[in-house]
């Protein structure tokens, strides 16, 4: 197991570099237009490398120092990213062209944190959070998942899930659930709005088509 020291740097790091993916999004879009024709990695790295080191050691404002660095704040809030919402995080923001997550999977997770997180907090007799000590039945289904994932093209995912699989097995966070690697509330939101998003766009194409073609 890896000791908790390496672990709480570890996850600083995490929370910084993330907090600092979303930061640099954020900026873009709305000072930017980005056509995903022309990503420039070495400047994204740029951009992520000061901001990440603005999250990670601790800032001095006009009046007093902040007592601790700003990632410990903003993991006291949000707690640690699950190792799938991470990498895909940073795996869409580093690459030098866009990517997309397949609409499948996010049928799946979207799914699967509908289902999990009420029974999780206790809405039913049934509570799969315990499962991630050490199920078999999880594990193999995860397994199962990313071996799908891999026939089917998204290698991705596969590789992704994988990962997470490995950092819970040599103990990276502090958590020793199996659950809180492969998925956490943020990442469900993210599925579940993607997925409403792209049924909006979808809707408004139709209509859009439908009104071009549309007689006289």
């Amino acid at each position: 197991m890896i000791p908790n020291a390496v672990v709480q740097v570890t996850s600083s790091i995490e929370i910084a570099i993330s907090s600092a993916i979303l930061l640099a999004w954020l900026a873009q879009a709305l000072f930017f237009k980005e056509d995903g024709s022309g990503r420039i990695v070495v400047l994204r790295v740029l951009v992520c490398f000061v901001l990440a080191n603005l999250f990670f050691w601790p800032v001095f404002t006009l009046f007093t120092p902040l007592e601790l660095p700003l990632a410990a704040y903003v993991r006291g809030f949000t707690g640690e990213l699950s190792v799938t919402s991470m990498l895909l995080l940073w795996t869409a923001y580093f690459s030098p062209k866009v990517i997309h997550v397949p609409a499948v999977m996010k049928v799946w997770i979207a799914l699967l944190a509908i289902t999990f997180y009420p029974l999780a907090l206790g809405m039913g007799m049934l509570d799969p959070y315990a499962w991630g000590y050490g199920s078999i039945a999880l594990l193999a289904g995860v397994l199962i998942t990313a071996f799908i994932a891999w026939l089917a093209g998204s290698n991705r995912i596969a590789l992704i899930l994988a990962v997470a699989i490995l950092a819970w097995t040599v103990g990276w966070h502090e958590s020793a659930n199996l659950w809180d690697y492969i998925l956490d509330p943020f990442l469900g939101l993210w599925a579940i709005g993607s997925l409403i998003r792209s049924s909006w766009r979808a809707r408004a194409a139709r209509a859009q088509a439908g009104y071009l073609f549309r007689k006289g």
